[in-house]
């Protein structure tokens, strides 16, 4: 556990930039550069090209065969931003759902899952989900199937005190008030998927709490504010993984969000729990 965190903290150092790739261009291509260059160690980089605000943008994708070495199945897509907001450091978002992503690629290289992994870092997320929209809509129009689509959405924010945890109405009446926990949100084909995933993460320590969003989460708008929404626009089963975000942290989009205030062994076990459970998810 210990050489995990210390990897999972050697990435934050590098990827905890202003990196908006309008306004701080060259902190936003260092991540590229430094994310591609880490999945490269696991296999060739998949480039995913796609245009907007008349720019070419990038997801980089790595393709990771089961443990038959076969890629045929319906993959397993493991997806997190590496674009951030002007003005803040973005350790927590979404550094934090990038350095679970890199680890991933290398405990599913030497672990390989019963599925086909694809790991996705997405671009233009900040903009409206733009990367892993264009992504997800190909997927969709090519009657690509997909076994599951994880989104990585701020994993270092842990608080134990009372009243730290927030929650949009009605769902203070379900869920604790302790910002200790990390959350699954998913559609509802991901039922069974989040219970598993639950108990994985739980043997890992950490506690988890989990809410299934309807099938596009319009019930709840604010269970649609990452990667995951277009999967889930696009029929796909798909669970955000998150520390809730704004809901808990109070240095989201600030230039607070450093790597300071985050809690490594809370996101190293998450990384633990999550790579146990997608190892053996059926």
């Amino acid at each position: 556990m210990q050489d995990l965190q210390l990897r999972l903290l050697e990435h934050l150092l590098e990827i905890s930039r202003e990196r908006d790739p309008y306004l701080a261009p060259q902190g936003h291509f260092y991540v590229q550069q430094y994310v591609r260059s880490h999945l490269a160690q696991w296999g060739e980089v998949e480039i995913d090209e796609f245009t907007f605000n008349v720019r070419q943008h990038r997801n980089l994708i790595l393709k990771l065969p089961d443990r038959s070495g076969s890629v045929d199945r319906p993959p397993i897509l493991i997806g997190a931003h590496y674009d951030g907001v002007p003005g803040s450091p973005g350790a927590d978002d979404n550094a934090s759902g990038v350095a679970v992503l890199l680890e991933l690629a290398r405990f599913f290289t030497d672990n390989p899952a019963r599925y086909p992994i694809q790991l996705i870092a997405f671009d233009v997320e900040e903009y409206g989900l733009v990367g892993s929209r264009s992504y997800a809509n190909a997927l969709f129009h090519q009657h690509q199937k997909v076994r599951l689509m994880l989104s990585l959405e701020m994993l270092g924010y842990c608080r134990q005190e009372r009243g730290s945890q927030q929650y949009p109405q009605p769902l203070q009446k379900f869920y604790p008030d302790r910002g200790n926990f990390v959350g699954l949100i998913g559609n509802i084909p991901t039922l069974f998927d989040m219970l598993w995933l639950k108990r994985a993460l739980k043997a890992a320590g950490v506690p988890t709490q989990w809410l299934p969003a309807g099938w596009k989460g319009q019930i709840v708008q604010a269970t649609r504010a990452s990667d995951h929404a277009p999967f889930w626009d696009n029929h796909y089963r798909a669970i955000m993984v998150t520390d809730t975000a704004f809901l808990r942290n109070p240095h989201y989009h600030l230039p607070s969000d450093r790597i300071e205030t985050l809690d490594l062994e809370f996101m190293t076990q998450i990384c633990q729990g999550l790579a146990q459970g997608l190892k053996s998810l059926y």
